[in-house]
């Protein structure tokens, strides 16, 4: 079997929520999943119907957290093993909320916390979460704010 093939993709989101009052330091959204018993960002693996990785993230943040968000910046991917032992690849955005900011309790994200980059690095299980979490603080203030759509 060719590495193309046995690679699992997904895609999700960093979703950033600016903070008020505004001069204080941004809030992301970490999510529990109960299956694993982990804090995460919203992720999942592309379904059939989705016409690229950016629908891929934006379905499965909507679908794991409740909220419809639009993509800004591509982040880094992720790249690490996952528990069946397979070569994992997820692709990043970060994301701006555009409807109602209200979490809806799922079968796969029983909570999800608003968290400054600091309480978000502490909760975070897995430290590719934390290393893609950093890239984001070192960013200016001006590219944490996602693009708006035209």
């Amino acid at each position: 079997m060719s590495k193309e093939k046995s690679e699992v993709r997904a895609a999700g989101g960093i979703i950033i929520r600016n903070p008020k009052p505004i001069n204080s330091e941004i809030e992301v959204a970490v999510v529990h999943r109960p299956r694993y018993n982990d804090w995460s960002f919203p992720k999942g693996k592309r379904d059939r119907t989705d016409a690229n990785d950016e629908a891929t993230a934006l379905r499965e943040i909507e679908e794991e957290t409740g909220l419809v968000c639009r993509l800004g910046d591509e982040l880094k991917p992720t790249r690490y093993r996952d528990g069946r032992g397979r070569d994992k690849v997820v692709r990043y955005w970060l994301m701006e909320i555009v409807g109602p900011e209200e979490f809806i309790v799922n079968e796969e994200v029983d909570e999800l916390r608003w968290c400054t980059l600091g309480e978000a690095h502490a909760l975070l299980t897995y430290e590719h979460d934390r290393e893609l979490l950093s890239s984001v603080g070192s960013m200016p203030r001006e590219l944490t704010n996602p693009k708006k759509s035209p």
